[in-house]
């Protein structure tokens, strides 16, 4: 007996982008990232408040990022084949939790907990709010991407900035002030559920919903999994790369620079307000050059700065992170509509590996990194992640925009027959 499942409901709507939708879920991105990225915004003012040291702090980095890794993979691969619209609400009432838990957390554990809380609520968030992305792009995936993920790096940029001007103020408990931001993303997500969910319909079909999907059978399995392995590779070192910063370059201006902490947060914006710039400027060049063209600038554009940048003075340093930054983050975007062409009809998953699995290994290479910084210095861990970018290099292993045409030729071909 065949089995009731949801099927994205065909419609007029499907070849128009919907931007209403769009911007709301990119709104609602960057509140949910806001509230991930202030964690390490906090992590100068939860070691001062709490005792902790580098170690401690990059346990607290290690189980935000692992709730990630794990949990967002997991639901992607389900959500692929059964659509939740509720999940997205659902999503913000764990975060909810975790900023409350944030706020009034009196040791390390209740910490620990409340960041694993914020991490599932982000795990939750992100593979169906990227399938209502997908569904509400229409013909203009690179476009979607791009405004989609534009709000989640506005929320990293802005994160220190709040610490900056609030918490460096407030102390650990004007984290609760969060809790409005929430609740705004709840009232969205809800809304949003409601217009997802009347674009799904009951069908009496075993097969999973295909949201789109250009890439041929002609393409090895073989292949995909080496190229989606890859791009993850890529996708971790940049992740790594972003960790690392937010979490410990403001230790090290600190100690190099003398710069007191609000400072060190400002340098941090400058650099997450870059990639925001480099996310946008890669969104409107993906529909016009090469995807591994852009990749490739995105490697080897970032790798000069990025070295220079542990050996410079403030001046020159608070250059070079803006440009490692910008540059560094120009092919996400590129990036994710890559893989989505590798593996059609798999929204929830490329944006669990991508957002998650990726994310949350570069997070626990970050708590790596803590550990090594308490064991060796702070500069040290900067002197290594200036050569992150150059595990890009593995790029020179992904198939060619020509060999990616020509696979979808043999695609619609295939279809035809």
């Amino acid at each position: 007996m065949a089995t009731k499942t949801n099927t994205i409901h065909p419609s007029s709507d499907a070849m128009k982008t919907i931007y209403p939708i769009l911007l709301i879920i990119s709104m609602v991105h960057l509140l949910n990232d806001t509230i991930q990225f202030i964690v390490p915004s906090l992590f100068p003012i939860l070691k001062d408040s709490l005792s902790l040291n580098f170690s401690q702090i990059g346990l607290i980095s290690l189980m935000i990022n692992l709730t990630a890794a794990v949990m967002q993979p997991a639901i992607g691969i389900y959500t692929d084949s059964r659509p939740k619209p509720k999940m997205l609400p659902i999503g913000m009432l764990f975060t909810l939790i975790g900023v409350v838990a944030l706020a009034y957390a009196a040791h390390f554990w209740v910490v620990i907990l409340a960041v694993m809380l914020i991490g599932l609520g982000s795990a939750v968030f992100h593979p169906e709010s990227a399938r209502v992305s997908f569904i509400a792009a229409g013909p203009k995936k690179g476009m979607a991407s791009s405004i989609f993920q534009f709000g989640g790096f506005i929320g990293q940029a802005i994160a220190p900035v709040i610490t900056a001007f609030l918490f460096v103020r407030t102390g650990q408990q004007g984290v609760v002030w969060l809790a409005i931001l929430v609740c705004i993303g709840f009232i969205a997500q809800f809304y949003v559920a409601g217009w997802y969910g009347r674009r799904l319909s009951p069908a009496k079909k075993t097969e999973a919903p295909r949201e789109a999907g250009p890439m041929a059978p002609t393409v090895s399995k073989g292949y995909v999994i080496l190229a989606i392995t890859i791009l993850m590779i890529l996708v971790f070192s940049k992740n790594l790369y972003v960790a690392a910063i937010s979490s410990y370059y403001a230790f090290f201006a600190i100690d190099r620079f003398g710069v007191s902490m609000a400072e060190a947060q400002i340098i941090l914006f400058v650099f997450l307000a870059a990639n925001v710039i480099g996310l946008m400027l890669g969104g409107l060049l993906a529909d016009r050059f090469s995807k591994l063209s852009l990749i490739w600038f995105s490697i080897l554009g970032t790798a000069p700065f990025s070295l220079l940048l542990p050996y410079s003075n403030l001046t020159f340093s608070v250059i070079w992170i803006f440009m490692a930054g910008m540059i560094l983050a120009s092919s996400f975007s590129v990036i994710m509509v890559y893989a989505n062409d590798l593996l059609p009809g798999k929204v929830g998953l490329v944006s669990g590996i991508f957002f998650g699995l990726a994310f949350g290994l570069g997070g626990i290479g970050s708590a790596i990194l803590g550990n090594l910084a308490d064991s060796t210095s702070i500069d040290f861990v900067i002197y290594c992640c200036a050569y992150l970018p150059l595990i890009g290099l593995l790029t020179i292993f992904l198939p060619s925009d020509k060999k990616m045409r020509a696979s979808v030729r043999e695609a619609g071909k295939s279809s035809i027959a």
